[in-house]
């Protein structure tokens, strides 16, 4: 469980994050999505208490986010983590599973139930000669050592190939079936869309819509109707050999039915297009106003 309430962060009179409000419950998958500099990533960071908001609160698992405690509970990735070169995938999970005591039999059972399950084979591998999508894995595989029950990703398929990044996001998924609830930021939203129960979008430090993706899309997108006919009506436009005219109601598809029977014709074919994540959060963006003393 994550609870946040009026959290701000400020650096030198610049408002990184300006008075976010929300709660993910258990289980949950909660996307946090923007415009870089938009305050995703120190959102984040305040939630996993690597960084000290200026004002509000924030509590994880039942604890303040600046409380060590906290960190027993939780597993935080960040886009960019460095890991120890030098290790094997399996040493280097060892040594992070004694940094939170947990006893070395439960660890190696863990250590590779849960590389197994990212299928990552050569565990025995010096990281260094892995690829990044290979150290990508180690890396999510440290979020879990603790077994935490909360999870915090940020941008965790970032620059992976398709196929390694399918992967890890339907693994994100999994982890929220098995009970984790994860907080899960990335640029491309047609992985959040397809993952995630509910979405905060952010833009110029704010918090700018929140909820479902169906709650987003009815509250600030459109669904439209193209209607094809075998002949031209009033405010259609020929494609491919006949004519499509775009209308946003059933009374409207109705009209254009109305319209190419009066000129001989017939509709064709409809079409509904709702629009994505992608497009909602285009159209949000722009229409945001900026946050005073943004550059």
């Amino acid at each position: 469980m994550i609870e946040v309430d009026d959290l701000r962060k400020e650096y030198d009179g610049f408002t990184a994050v300006e008075g976010s409000n929300f709660s993910v419950p258990d289980g949950e998958v909660f996307g946090v999505v923007g415009p870089n500099g938009a305050g995703k990533t120190t959102t984040l960071k305040m939630l996993a208490g690597l960084v000290e908001p200026t004002a509000g609160s924030a509590s994880v698992a039942g604890y303040d986010a600046g409380d060590p405690e906290m960190r027993k509970h939780l597993g935080f990735l960040p886009e960019e983590s460095p890991l120890y070169e030098d290790m094997t995938a399996v040493s280097y999970l060892e040594f992070f599973a004694d940094l939170y005591d947990v006893p070395r039999n439960v660890a190696r059972e863990r250590i590779h139930d849960t590389l197994d399950r990212l299928d990552l084979d050569h565990r025995e591998r010096r990281i260094g000669d892995m690829s990044k999508g290979m150290t990508r894995k180690v890396a999510i595989a440290r979020s879990l050592v603790n077994d935490p029950d909360v999870l915090i990703y940020d941008e965790p398929a970032s620059g992976l190939d398709p196929l390694t990044t399918n992967y890890i996001i339907e693994f994100t998924r999994d982890l929220a079936v098995s009970g984790k609830t994860v907080v899960f930021s990335a640029h491309n939203l047609f992985h959040v869309e397809s993952i995630c129960d509910r979405v905060a979008v952010m833009n110029d430090g704010r918090i700018v819509a929140r909820g479902s993706v169906d709650a987003i899309r009815e509250e600030h997108g459109r669904t439209e109707y193209h209607v094809y006919t075998s002949v031209e009506v009033a405010g259609a436009r020929k494609e491919n050999g006949r004519y499509r005219r775009t209308v946003e109601s059933m009374d409207a598809v109705e009209e254009t039915r109305e319209l190419a029977a009066r000129a001989g014709g017939e509709v064709e074919d409809i079409q509904t297009h709702t629009p994505s994540l992608e497009d909602i959060f285009l159209e949000i963006a722009q229409e945001s106003p900026d946050v005073e003393g943004r550059p």
